[in-house]
């Protein structure tokens, strides 16, 4: 079941699964996106069908503005944003419960388990801009040491923020158990010819499979 979701400081939607099972998890949109994007819709409701509880939430900066980008100071509003959420979900759920997003907020939500470890049980990274297209040596690594939960990486073979040879070369800097999962000609929105079924399909099931074995 897919209904709207909205709390103090908190906006989105939430999916119940018939046979809730999986845990919870926490989803979150790119810079130039909202919760309606078509990736978040899909892996939502693959994971729901899977037993999970998911809720995809608008960042603080999206609820402020309709469009646009972050600005700069976003960010820190944007985490406590996702802490916020991460603490109602948490009330409404048994199990454990992981956080992620799509690029800007799959960042965002790396650097808040990094900063307040107890907030998520994991992570869920979809197309980690691990830098800006064609500026590869302005990583945005600096807290991966810092975290200290398990993390599962799921990126395109043709995503310009990083490629699968950088991603790898990345994750080594983790200490914790992690997952990187290659979507075969997927670019940054993990689309598969306009479609983000496929790539969906996919990440639920290795996400699934990640969360089983941690």
């Amino acid at each position: 079941m897919e209904e709207p979701f909205a709390a103090v400081g908190v906006r989105g939607v939430l999916h119940t699964p018939d046979t809730a099972s999986g845990g919870a998890l926490l989803l979150t949109h790119g810079a130039g996106s909202n919760c309606q994007a078509k990736l978040l819709v899909a892996v939502s409701a693959a994971l729901a069908e899977r037993g999970f509880t998911v809720l995809r939430i608008d960042l603080p900066f999206r609820v402020a503005r309709v469009s646009g980008p972050p600005r700069p100071g976003d960010a820190g509003r944007d985490r406590e944003g996702l802490k916020r959420a991460a603490e109602l979900l948490k009330a409404r759920v048994h199990g454990r419960l992981f956080v992620g997003g799509h690029s800007y907020g799959g960042r965002q939500a790396s650097m808040l388990v990094a900063e307040a470890p107890g907030a998520a049980d994991g992570l869920l990274l979809l197309s980690y801009p691990l830098h800006p297209p064609r500026r590869p040596l302005e990583l945005r690594t600096k807290h991966f040491g810092e975290i200290g939960k398990p993390a599962f990486f799921a990126h395109g073979t043709r995503d310009p923020f990083g490629s699968i040879a950088e991603m790898k070369a990345a994750l080594k800097l983790l200490s914790v158990r992690h997952e990187l999962l290659s979507i075969e000609g997927a670019g940054h929105d993990l689309q598969i010819k306009k479609s983000a079924s496929e790539a969906s399909g996919k990440i639920s099931g290795a996400f699934a499979t990640f969360v089983s074995n941690s």
